[in-house]
């Protein structure tokens, strides 16, 4: 039974961090880097013991301070030893956690704060210092904690948020009730506060735990912080890696195996972006080191280039280890599973020719099809039209783990949920994850594209993912972009983008001009393809914060009407 329509029983999260701490109180929970000394990598840490005693001693502050249940609050803190403390403190107090990408873009981030009206502000001192100059984004606010040195504002410090040998009631909290607002990262579109219950947070928790066999003789290394909350309630160790999180595509390699060689022994798991891993397992394949006690690497974001897949697995991990790739959406996850052996043996060549990325079967609780897409909002199941296996269509999902609204933008959650009976408050539903895809005869769902970014000409509708195939065999291209150019969405002309590999950029019109040919053999070549006749480069995609590889194809759509090839094109 899934919580779309199950009764609401008792759970808080906090509930779950004590019940996996109460054996193991002298294990270490969290690991993180510490001042150098003399060069050399030094680690601070919080035993199990010692994580619930500041878990408390934080919630008995926010209590005092006057954070109640319900309480909706900003909490914008690097990762370290701290991070896990202050946001289980909310949840054990039944408080909600805004969490927000700080990467997002200064514009994003107020918009988020100023749509999800915060009574509470937990920050770094350069946070709270935009709460002060942008203080109309943060007119509700009247708590707020300063993690670190007071600048030129009031209230109290973490110092004095800390209230140690106390402790606050647990929030008599169900799993229907509302744990804390995660931000999406925007891809098609603004941000959107997705609400995240404490079902839906423990289901997840789980899932992940079943799906990757995770046990708390586990290390982990996270390189995006948030996985560490489902860890750390699976009993874990964690170790946080000594890296700017906003940026996983420019991290010191040398720190990220540090963490996960020196800092508890060795990491037997890790989640980190693909342009992380990209960054680490090359500098490591060229100085001829491996990470040997790493089993499992989980990846996501973004489909992972067959070429990552053999580099890690093939001279980084050892002979035991896999590569998980999970998909979903920060509104469902995870949803399916596949593994880079199974990519590199099964169905590499199929995605070369632009069949789509495979991303594995549904996992158990998760039920997952493919119905005729448009883009209008479907508010009952009943006006659903399913598709065939091999049909391409809008992938919808219900499970567990699936957010039943955004926060306050009832327009965009109509759009994205079906719902099975009239109830849309605790009936059944299903969510339009905004992708496409199709089921093949094994049970297997590939995925061909956002449902936003497919190019419809008039007499064919290109998609993203399996025409981007076809160009990314070219050597000198290290990824590329389908947009579509046009105010009518269902007669666009469509302009393949290309980010050239370090050193090929065409700097001058016939380095151009050759290029853009091959190209387009390329494309004349693949019935897929043959309606792309423009072709451009661009030296780097923008591309998510979260992971570094989702590419912004809405961004280069607007910078393709101003190239002078583009308009010497039409």
């Amino acid at each position: 039974m899934s919580t779309n329509d199950s009764p609401a029983q008792a759970v808080n999260l906090a509930s779950l961090l004590a019940s996996v701490a109460a054996p193991q109180p002298d294990k270490d929970a969290v690991v993180c880097p510490a001042p150098r000394v003399g060069g050399q990598a030094q680690w601070q840490r919080l035993t199990y013991g010692e994580l619930i005693a500041r878990t408390e001693a934080y919630a008995a502050g926010f209590a005092a301070l006057g954070v109640t249940a319900g309480m909706r609050t900003v909490l914008m803190v690097k990762p370290g030893l701290d991070f896990l403390p202050l946001t289980f403190a909310l949840f054990r107090i039944g408080a909600v956690p805004i969490l927000i990408d700080p990467g997002m873009g200064r514009k994003n981030l107020l918009r988020c704060i100023q749509r999800t009206r915060p009574e509470a502000f937990v920050g770094i001192p350069l946070a709270h210092a935009a709460r002060v100059i942008f203080r109309k984004y943060f007119r509700d606010v009247r708590i707020h904690v300063t993690i670190g040195k007071r600048w030129f504002w009031g209230g109290p410090t973490l110092e004095d948020l800390r209230a140690d040998g106390q402790s606050a009631p647990l929030a008599a909290t169900t799993a229907n009730d509302l744990a804390a607002v995660i931000f999406t990262t925007g891809s098609t579109g603004p941000p959107k506060g997705v609400e995240y219950t404490h079902g839906m947070f423990a289901a997840q928790r789980e899932m992940l735990g079943d799906l990757l066999q995770i046990t708390s003789d586990d290390v982990d290394m996270p390189g995006f912080a948030l996985f560490a909350m489902y860890t750390v309630m699976l009993g874990c160790t964690v170790v946080i890696p000594e890296m700017d999180p906003t940026r996983p595509a420019n991290v010191t390699p040398a720190r990220i195996v540090e963490a996960a060689t020196d800092g508890c022994g060795s990491a037997t798991l890790s989640f980190g972006s693909p342009a992380l891993w990209r960054r680490v397992g090359t500098e490591l394949a060229e100085q001829g080191k491996t990470l040997p006690d790493l089993k499992r690497v989980v990846m996501a974001g973004a489909p992972i280039p067959p070429d990552l897949h053999d580099l890690m697995l093939n001279k980084v991990l050892g002979p035991e280890a896999n590569i998980y790739t999970p998909y979903g959406a920060t509104e469902c996850l995870p949803v399916t599973c596949f593994t880079g052996r199974e990519v590199l043996a099964e169905t590499d060549p199929l995605t070369r020719q632009g069949r789509g990325y495979c991303v594995g079967k549904p996992l158990p609780r998760m039920d997952v099809r493919i119905i005729r897409y448009n883009d209008a909002v479907i508010s009952k199941w009943t006006d659903v039209e399913p598709l065939a296996d091999g049909e391409i269509g809008e992938v919808v999902v219900r499970g567990p783990n699936v957010s039943r609204r955004y926060f306050e933008l009832p327009e965009q959650t109509a759009l994205h949920k079906i719902y099975e009976t009239e109830d849309t408050h605790r009936g059944p539903f299903w969510h339009r994850i905004g992708d496409l895809g199709y089921f093949d005869e094994s049970g297997r769902l590939w995925f061909c594209g956002r449902k936003a970014h497919r190019v419809e000409t008039g007499e064919n509708t290109l998609y993203t993912v399996c025409c981007e195939a076809i160009f990314n065999e070219h050597p000198r291209v290290a990824r590329s972009a389908l947009v579509g150019i046009g105010d009518n969405r269902q007669r666009q002309t469509p302009v393949l983008i290309a980010e050239p590999i370090p050193g090929e950029f065409p700097g001058t019109p016939t380095k151009f001009s050759i290029f853009s040919h091959e190209l387009r053999e390329l494309a004349e070549g693949n019935p897929l393809t043959r309606d792309i006749n423009i072709f451009l480069f661009n030296h780097a995609f923008p591309v998510d914060i979260r992971h570094n590889a989702k590419i912004f194809r809405e961004k280069l759509a607007r910078w393709v009407p101003a190239q002078p090839e583009y308009k010497a094109a039409l």
